[in-house]
């Protein structure tokens, strides 16, 4: 292992062009020898979700330690909030993204999406493909589940307050219990922390509760929209679509009719695990490193 790689991640704040602060950690900040890995959380997820599988490909799981810069979108994570909900948008987001790739000298990566994650990859692949030298989509694809979108509807911005870590595992449990089915018990602890903190006032989300109102756009009553094309616009980039066993948001025939459609698509399904895949496993971590290492040797 190279000594000089940072072993804890750096905290950068990025100013945005509308004056917030967006945060990003940077883990192997010295191993500029390889494409960096850039990690996109979900909807309401944080850079925090990637700290055990960006720790792994900074000490080299993929062959070399490797850098890796994990974002946390507006209002999410040590973000800033934003003051007006409506601008918690795919676009301004996309917008962020790219700033925040410039500042930190990443304008080629290897990047791994995570549900909302590859969604911002297909809108990048529109307007800035260049950027995207390799893809994991981590539970995402064209046709999005409406039960999946449902289910998300009804908790996020209004999960009540846990009252201590054992009530935060007890809550997690009760909304992802039936997606995932195999999680220990120091998995569910991990799942809570990454979902909770501890502040001086209790308990509260790692996200700016406001964000549920961004949700209400989504009329169930109508067919969601159909990404086909957008898909394609990643035909250039090498891709590892990955979908949890009890996944309700992609469907296993959508995964497969990705391998299809895309020249170059593996595709993985990590067993006993829903939306999204945690990639907190063993077996995760090296499927995206043995990934990352054919792509970029």
């Amino acid at each position: 292992m190279n000594p000089q790689i940072h072993q804890q991640p750096l905290s950068h704040f990025i100013t945005v062009a509308d004056g917030l602060k967006i945060h990003a950690r940077e883990y192997g900040a010295t191993a500029r020898e390889k494409l960096p890995v850039v990690c996109l959380a979900g909807l309401a997820r944080t850079s925090l979700d990637f700290d055990r599988i960006a720790t792994a490909l900074a000490n080299g799981s993929a062959g070399v330690p490797r850098r890796v810069v994990a974002i946390d979108y507006r209002g999410r994570g040590l973000s800033d909030r934003d003051k007006n909900w409506q601008n918690y948008d795919m676009r301004m987001e996309n917008a962020d993204i790219l700033q925040v790739l410039a500042a930190l000298e990443a304008s080629e990566a290897i990047f791994i999406g995570t549900s909302r994650g590859g969604l911002h990859l297909m809108m990048m692949a529109a307007t800035r493909p260049a950027a995207i030298r390799a893809a994991v989509l981590n539970d995402i694809g064209p046709i999005i589940e409406a039960k999946g979108i449902a289910r998300i509807k009804g908790y996020v911005g209004k999960l009540p307050q846990p009252k201590s870590w054992s009530d935060a595992v007890d809550l997690a449990k009760r909304i992802m219990g039936a997606q995932f089915s195999v999680l220990s018990e120091d998995d569910w602890l991990a799942y809570a922390k990454l979902t909770f903190e501890e502040t001086d006032n209790g308990f509260a989300p790692r996200y700016d509760t406001a964000l549920m109102r961004s949700l209400d756009a989504f009329d169930l009553e109508k067919p969601l929209p159909v990404l086909w094309p957008q898909f394609a616009g990643l035909n250039h980039a090498p891709l590892l679509a990955i979908r949890g066993e009890n996944s309700d948001l992609l469907s296993q025939e959508t995964l497969e009719e990705m391998g299809k459609q895309h020249p170059a698509c593996d595709t993985y399904v990590v067993p006993g695990q829903g939306h999204a895949p945690l990639l907190l496993d063993d077996a995760s971590i090296a499927r995206v490193s043995q990934f990352v290492t054919r792509v970029d040797p």
